[in-house]
């Protein structure tokens, strides 16, 4: 007697496919809202990763300049390396010089694999002899300096660096902002490509 259990009864049916349509349409909407989303992070990865670089640039380059010079607490919280010695004051002048080349986005790669190296000899010759992992041996720092210069070494400089007005450095930022461009193409054919599956 009622029309409404039966969803075929007359009335019902515009409900019905109105309902339809406007969760089709917040569905779209929500997702062009991620893929928005999705492009303007892909359009700002080059300065994040030049961010990124700065910073890591700026902390290892302090470390340097604590045990060469002094500052900042100095070495071992006072003074500083002597001279010469191995491996803290090589070490130091590592820290020292590849921190500022990272830091300033010139011959970054290059920078980079040489701080990641020393890291890495620092980790297993002075902290993983005294436990296994980072957390029991004190080894933190030189583990995540390791590993994030190690990606900075495959991901090139990013933005706001030196190496963009020379040659090869120009082509890894470049590269970065293009594969971000493309990424940003790409997500959006897919997305404007399953939208009609889901009207």
């Amino acid at each position: 007697m009622s029309n409404t259990s039966d969803p075929t009864a007359p009335g019902k049916t515009g409900e019905a496919a109105g309902t339809a349509v406007g969760a089709s349409a917040g569905t779209r909407t929500g997702t062009e809202g991620a893929a928005g989303l999705t492009a303007r992070l892909d359009q700002a990865r080059p300065y994040a990763l030049g961010l990124f670089r700065i910073v890591v640039g700026l902390l290892f380059l302090c470390h340097g300049a604590a045990s060469l010079f002094g500052v900042l607490g100095g070495a071992h919280g006072g003074g500083t390396v002597e001279a010469g010695t191995w491996p803290g004051w090589y070490a130091a002048v590592i820290q020292f010089v590849a921190g500022g080349l990272v830091l300033l986005g010139l011959g970054t790669r290059s920078a980079a694999f040489l701080a990641s190296g020393s890291m890495a000899y620092a980790y297993f010759n002075v902290h993983q002899p005294e436990a296994l992992f980072p957390l029991q041996n004190g080894g933190e720092t030189s583990a995540l300096f390791c590993w994030a210069f190690f990606l900075l070494v495959f991901t090139g400089p990013g933005a706001l660096a030196l190496d963009g007005l020379f040659g090869a450095g120009a082509r890894n930022g470049a590269d970065v902002t293009a594969r971000g461009e493309r990424s940003t193409e790409k997500t959006a054919e897919r997305e404007e490509q399953a939208a009609p599956a889901t009207a």
